[in-house]
């Protein structure tokens, strides 16, 4: 039986790649708390301290970016390499699946891609507005006017990313079945070949027919 459930399921995701995906996600968890907190006033009246999130905020902030370089340098950057060269590449199928139309997709389809480009032009972006906010609170000759909204512009944005990829990710009962591949690494074969047909054409190579049957 053992046997037959790993047949029926096919490698979507290494450590490595899961590894950075949870980091990201922790870090930017507690940035967002903390940063929500510090800047909504229905939740800064919560906690009174003040200078204390803002301290959790920035040390969180220093531990995210830790963490992603670690597991980049330690972990399979070739593997990280072929994922990025993969979700930058928006192909024919792509724009189609972006039209609604029956695309066949990669291992990323295109609505994963953006979600990805975005996550990554959003923390380079949170890295920016962030030191200079910092810096800015200790010399004025880096305080850049509207900084401070951008930063907080970028938060209220990904708050609505975050609550899209968790839904597709975790409640969508089309798309749910995706949150073992960044759990356990794999996933249900019959599903990714209808949601990922490209991926493991190219994974599996051609198949005889009685392969499938």
């Amino acid at each position: 039986m053992a046997s037959d459930a790993q047949a029926s399921r096919i490698a979507r995701f290494g450590r490595t790649e899961r590894a950075l995906h949870w980091a990201h996600a922790a870090g930017f968890l507690g940035l967002l708390t903390t940063g929500l907190i510090s800047y909504v006033p229905a939740l800064s009246t919560v906690v009174a301290n003040r200078g204390l999130v803002k301290n959790v905020h920035l040390l969180t902030a220093i531990g995210w970016a830790v963490a992603l370089a670690a597991i980049v340098l330690l972990g399979d950057r070739r593997r990280l390499a072929d994922d990025w060269r993969e979700i930058e590449a928006i192909d024919r199928d792509d724009r189609g699946w972006l039209r609604r139309r029956h695309a066949p997709q990669g291992r990323f389809n295109a609505g994963q891609k953006i979600n990805a480009l975005l996550s990554v032009a959003f923390a380079i972006l949170f890295v920016v507005t962030g030191v200079l906010l910092w810096l800015g609170q200790r010399d004025h000759t880096f305080f850049l006017e509207g900084n401070g909204t951008v930063h907080v512009g970028l938060t209220f944005a990904s708050a609505i990313l975050l609550l899209g990829h968790v839904y597709l990710a975790v409640i969508h009962p089309r798309t749910r079945h995706a949150l073992r591949g960044i759990t356990r690494g794999d996933v249900d074969r019959d599903w990714a070949l209808e949601h990922h047909a490209k991926w493991v054409a190219a994974e599996e190579g051609p198949r005889l027919p009685h392969e499938d049957g």
